[in-house]
């Protein structure tokens, strides 16, 4: 990764796809079903969307490991619409779309069976840059399901991430929020 990536860090997740990739990702909500709220990926590539940050299920290790497993939260906390954590989970099996979408409402920390749907690993990308991949290994007599992340079109027209049918995730950048920042200082000086 680009630098290592750390726990505790603000970080903006974009598409490393530039042009017809779209942005970063953010919190969104579905008609449908306006609670959990969901994790969506904006449109537009100036968007860096909402930053996240991560946190080890290995919490004496600062450093975020590619193929270890990783709460992912969105970050600055906000007033949350739906009274839940901003933790990224796994939800539940949506039978009309054929999908396991990502959605909030996750336990940070607390590695074991009860939490297998809250841990997400990141891979390096066959491509270039990262992919996410569920696939946890905090509960070694726990089955559960393993296969990387891409995004979709949902019935409300959102881009949402969710668990992937194949191989080949949606591959991402890592951005630092205070790097961002400093960079859209430069462009509006100059």
């Amino acid at each position: 990764m680009e630098g290592e990536l750390r726990t505790g860090v603000e970080y903006y997740v974009k598409s490393a796809i530039w042009g017809a990739g779209g942005g970063g990702l953010a919190i969104g909500r579905s008609s449908k079903r306006p609670c959990p709220e969901i994790v969506v990926q904006r449109l537009s590539d100036m968007d860096n969307g909402i930053p996240v940050i991560f946190s080890n299920a290995n919490t004496s290790d600062r450093v975020v490991r590619l193929s270890s497993d990783v709460n992912i939260e969105f970050f600055p906390l906000r007033d949350r619409l739906c009274m839940k954590s901003t933790v990224w989970k796994l939800d539940n099996y949506d039978g009309s779309a054929g999908k396991w979408w990502v959605s909030l409402g996750g336990t940070k920390g607390n590695p074991g069976p009860k939490t297998l749907m809250n841990w997400f690993k990141i891979e390096k990308s066959s491509l270039f840059g990262y992919t996410f991949k569920h696939c946890p290994s905090v509960c070694e007599s726990c089955t559960s399901l393993c296969n990387e992340i891409e995004r979709d079109l949902d019935s409300d027209g959102k881009m949402r991430l969710a668990l992937s049918r194949e191989q080949g995730g949606m591959p991402f950048i890592f951005k630092k929020v205070e790097k961002a920042r400093e960079e859209i200082q430069q462009v509006v000086r100059a």
